[in-house]
């Protein structure tokens, strides 16, 4: 039954058959995922500045109720908005004696300590100073000059979105035992898709690729892929998605032919500092920002609240795979360095 309905589907929808595969049949692409290309791409990725800016979570997480805390290269850090919506972001901790001010109450747009009552605000207070700090409506950022080592810019870099009135968009986060640039290398690799996660791609080409070490680096410096979108049992969702990596901690995945052209996924990796084992954290905060100038978008943006739940948990199992090849990678090239 399925075959005949699949055979008169009409090739303008979004959502088309795809072709029955078993996963152990599919292309091969490991002479393809040339090590020495991934390398080069993540080389220059991690060369380019980022004005010591770094990602430390969502925006609709930071309210102006109620303090965020969050953790960055070791670095604890409180979070929240004054009585004009503005972020602020500062050292965690309360200088009069270490309290958390993550656990403090916003009264008036500024921090009261629970321990002593020191208050804080965007103007500062006893022994406290606010950083710089950019919200980019789905993203919250924070400069860490004495951390990031470079020369600061103004503002993080932040590659082009959809328009955010129209756009429905999501944060995931989760933690792995690994470096910043190994979350960014995985994603250098876009090789992996359908053979690591076949539940949610299929059909996956490389059709260009940067230059490798030995080769004159392509300004454009992207991957483009073809690829389609598993959404439920035969059916899928052609597009043509390029990756970039605008600055050290980010790669870029954009839809630039097909459904929902313009719609991004932003995967920021954020060094956490050291855990209790002495090994590295990151935190991969991960930001899916959906588009599409069809009608029935219109209605899904107004059910946002509802399907962003979804595209969260989406977004979570692609990456706890991914965390275990990202995982994988520090400590098979930490193990070779002290070896």
């Amino acid at each position: 039954m399925s075959d005949r309905i699949f055979r008169r589907w009409p090739t303008a929808w979004p959502v088309q058959p795809v072709d029955s595969e078993r996963w152990s049949t599919q292309h091969p692409t490991y002479r393809d995922a040339d090590p020495k290309v991934i390398a080069a791409a993540l080389e220059r990725s991690q060369n380019r500045p980022s004005g010591n800016w770094y990602v430390f979570g969502a925006s609709r997480d930071v309210r102006n109720d109620r303090p965020f805390g969050a953790t960055v290269a070791g670095e604890e850090l409180v979070a929240w908005r004054d009585q004009q919506q503005r972020l602020v972001v500062g050292p965690g901790a309360c200088p009069h004696l270490g309290a958390p001010l993550a656990q403090a109450r916003v009264d008036c747009g500024a921090l009261v300590c629970r321990w002593h009552g020191l208050r804080v605000s965007g103007a500062g207070g006893p022994g406290w100073t606010a950083l710089p700090c950019h919200d980019d409506g789905v993203l919250v950022w924070v400069r860490l000059d004495h951390i990031g080592d470079e020369p600061p810019s103004e503002a993080p870099v932040i590659g082009a979105r959809p328009p955010s009135n129209r756009a429905i968009s999501a944060v995931a986060t989760v933690t792995g035992v690994c470096e910043p640039a190994d979350i960014i290398a995985n994603r250098l690799d876009p090789w992996h898709g359908s053979w690591f996660h076949p539940y949610s791609f299929t059909h996956l080409e490389v059709l260009e690729s940067p230059a490798a070490a030995h080769e004159p680096a392509d300004s454009a410096e992207r991957f483009v892929v073809a690829v389609t979108f598993r959404v439920g049992g035969r059916l899928g969702v052609p597009v043509h998605a390029e990756f970039v990596s605008p600055e050290p901690r980010t790669l870029t995945m954009r839809i630039i032919d097909g459904e929902g052209a313009g719609s991004v996924v932003e995967t920021h990796a954020t060094p956490l500092g050291t855990g209790p084992d002495g090994q590295p954290r990151t935190a991969v905060i991960e930001a899916v920002i959906a588009d599409s100038p069809r009608p029935g978008f219109r209605a899904a943006r107004h059910a946002g609240a509802a399907l962003r739940p979804l595209m969260i948990h989406a977004a979570t199992r692609l990456w706890r795979d991914d965390l275990a090849y990202a995982e994988r990678r520090y400590q098979m090239r930490t193990r070779h360095r002290t070896g």
